[in-house]
């Protein structure tokens, strides 16, 4: 099985501190994960003003106000996001961001990413798809909120216009996931119809869930994480904070190892344990050489390093070669 490629969705839980960004950074490197994941927008070209925040934006931050009020605070420079590049780049773990508006993805295209990653919401985004598409680069796609034609325009949209390789992630977009909407297995239908690698973003709370999409086939798992789940911001309640990261990038390579390769055979480890656990066909009682072995004088029991219970019955009506005594193992 190939790596799991873990991804630590930082998105906006730096509130706009560059130097929080920079503690993310810290805690995803040492976690483990392959890539920490920004968001870069400009707020005034990614919202109108007269957008509201989503129901679970109010809750979280138990504040009613306009998207864009609330982006404004949230939003990153160009010059800090070439820092934060150079800052990962320095502790050795992958920079992602997620563009937003047009602007964005020239200048993450400018600055280096080894992917795209487009999120759910701009999936209906012709614009920005086929910019994206024409950077050459290899895009990973969020589905949230999609019907399955939706994806599929997407997919062609992107192939179209020059993308040649495109993963795709299953993702609902409630933050938290309620457990019942999580499904799971529709990453095996994304993978049986668009024939592409498949992965799993999360939104639910706890590690369990990402940790079964690896068991089911994810190839790709995206995490949001933040420092303290109680800051404030739309999105630190339904993200993991430093330790659970840190427990969920153990637990995936764990279960990585697990997988295996499918083949049905015994492990180098328990091979040991052969002769241990099975049994060999003894004798139940001292048998003289030349009587027959029978029901009565025979009997199965460990080890397993003599002849096989399994040839019972062609040891069955055979003479015995020579003396054997009670809770021997027996030879023809």
């Amino acid at each position: 099985m190939e790596r799991v490629i873990i991804i630590a969705e930082a998105g906006v839980n730096h509130n706009g501190s560059f130097e929080t960004a920079k503690q993310m950074v810290d805690v995803a490197k040492a976690a483990g994960v392959d890539y920490i994941k920004f968001q870069t927008f400009v707020s005034e070209k990614l919202v109108s003003i007269n957008a509201k925040m989503a129901e679970y934006q109010e809750q979280n931050t138990g504040k009613k106000e306009s998207q864009l009020s609330m982006l404004k605070k949230l939003e990153l420079s160009q010059k800090e996001f070439e820092e934060l590049k150079a800052y990962c780049e320095e502790k050795e773990i992958g920079f992602l961001s997620t563009p937003f508006d047009l602007e964005s993805i020239e200048f993450l295209n400018n600055l280096g990413m080894d992917f795209f990653k487009i999120p759910s919401g701009e999936i209906t985004n012709y614009p920005y798809l086929v910019k994206i598409a024409r950077t050459g680069t290899d895009v990973v796609m969020s589905t949230g909120m999609c019907e399955m034609e939706e994806i599929e325009q997407a997919v062609e949209v992107l192939k179209k216009n020059g993308t040649k390789n495109i993963s795709l992630l299953h993702c609902n977009t409630e933050y938290p996931t309620p457990y019942e909407d999580v499904n799971l297995k529709a990453m095996d239908t994304l993978a049986e119809v668009f024939q592409v690698s498949v992965g799993y973003s999360d939104h639910t709370q706890g590690i369990e869930v990402p940790i079964a999409a690896v068991a089911r086939g994810a190839v790709v798992i995206e995490k949001h994480f933040t420092l303290d789940k109680n800051m404030e911001g739309p999105d630190h309640k339904a993200s993991l904070e430093p330790k659970e990261l840190q427990e969920m990038v153990k637990a995936i390579r764990n279960i990585e190892k697990a997988l295996g390769n499918g083949e049905k055979r015994p492990s180098g480890s328990e091979k040991k344990n052969i002769a241990v656990a099975r049994k060999s066909i003894v004798a139940s009682k001292n048998i003289k050489k030349g009587e027959v072995f029978t029901e009565n004088n025979l009997t199965v029991k460990r080890p397993g390093d003599g002849i096989s219970p399994m040839l019972w019955e062609e040891i069955i009506g055979k003479a015995a070669k020579r003396d054997f005594e009670a809770e021997e193992k027996i030879e023809v």
